[in-house]
């Protein structure tokens, strides 16, 4: 039976016999196509904090980013979201969210409301620059869970890690589960990256499998679906006990994760029936699929835009021994010819062979 992990500061647990609603607002407090003050995106988040709370959510979650260790300057369009290139829409997300500014109110905010405030940060500079705020967990995206320069530094905090498997394989969740441990706090969450993801997409047959693979790991489902609840229900039948879904003001509106998004009423109307057990009632078998199929992260369309290599994070002069400071992982993987995320413990400690300009990749060819 999986260990139930405690919130620090909450009387909440992750894997307790109340099931974890996060309401998943990332970047939504963008809803314009232009950019707009920061008391604005301020406001609009305090809004779906209020919104989150009156829904029965336990906890809010953010998205953040630091352009500088986490996408390339240059120009590549992921296809989930055609509206900006995704040098300019993490350059937006960062301008837009200051940590005195931005952060720090928010986090002071939920605090007042009685709320767990917490992010996914997209790169080790942007775990870093919201440490402060003492958050009680962590999220890694799917894009991200083969990010050992990101994940070695959440690690390091000590804090509960919850990881998605929308964008990796049975392999590479096997790798990171290693990677931090078996008494570790971690928390993994099925997940398909489709943006909505249709019902024929889900194998929630892989809740069992990750289970049985993992019997001390909590584990959860994170929702791309929309327009109905039964997807979601039928994995808490099946042992699921967090549950993530985006949250908004409304569908229609201009940015990248609006339209998976649930609004308000639709969050309330499934906090109830999760919260009256009704999901007991539902058919889980459209859904179930094959114990044995790999996941669907293995081939996600999205893994070259998402994944990241290494560069180098400042210039580094030939004879200089790298260090993990010296290195960022970076996106897109398909812009990089060198070594992957996933295999930084094979760079630090070795020497440049050639001068190392700034965000130059890091590979075979410019370290002994």
């Amino acid at each position: 039976m999986a260990r139930p992990i405690h919130l620090n500061g909450t009387d909440l647990t992750l894997g307790g016999d109340r099931v974890f609603l996060i309401a998943e607002i990332g970047k939504n407090f963008i809803v314009t196509e232009e950019d707009r003050p920061l008391s604005e995106y301020l406001a609009n988040a305090k809004r779906l904090i209020d919104l989150a709370t009156l829904s029965d959510a336990d906890a809010v979650k953010f998205q953040t980013h630091e352009v500088e260790d986490e996408q390339l300057p240059v120009q590549i369009v992921s296809p989930h979201f055609k509206g900006k290139d995704r040098l300019s829409w993490v350059t937006r997300n960062t301008n837009a969210t200051p940590f005195e500014g931005f952060w720090k109110p928010i986090s002071e905010y939920a605090k007042e409301k009685g709320i767990i405030f917490f992010s996914t940060p997209m790169s080790r500079k942007a775990a870093q620059k919201i440490n402060s705020l003492d958050l009680p967990l962590w999220k890694v995206g799917s894009g991200d869970v083969t990010d050992r320069v990101l994940l070695s530094y959440l690690k390091s905090t000590g804090k509960p890690v919850i990881i998605s498997t929308g964008m990796i394989s049975r392999a590479e969740l096997d790798s990171v589960v290693s990677f931090f441990g078996p008494e570790y706090p971690l928390t993994i969450l099925y997940c398909v990256s489709e943006y909505p993801a249709p019902a024929e997409s889900f194998n929630l047959a892989s809740l069992e499998y990750i289970k049985e693979q993992y019997p001390d790991i909590t584990v959860g489902f994170s929702d791309h679906s929309i327009g109905f609840n039964n997807i979601a229900l039928s994995a808490l039948k099946l042992g699921a006990t967090i549950i993530e879904k985006h949250f908004s003001f409304s569908r229609d509106l201009w940015g990248s994760d609006h339209k998976v998004s649930m609004t308000p009423p639709e969050f309330k109307e499934l906090s109830e029936i999760i919260r009256s057990k009704k999901y007991m009632e539902v058919d889980a078998i459209p859904f179930y699929g094959d114990c044995n199929r790999e996941f669907e992260g293995a081939t996600n369309q999205f893994r070259p835009y998402f994944n990241k290599g290494l560069v180098a994070g400042r210039d580094i002069k030939k004879g200089e021994k790298i260090t993990s400071e010296m290195v960022y992982a970076m996106r897109p993987r398909v812009a990089l010819a060198g070594v992957p995320a996933e295999h930084v413990d094979i760079v630090i400690g070795r020497d440049a062979k050639a001068d190392i300009k700034k965000y130059e990749a890091i590979s075979a060819d410019n370290i002994n």
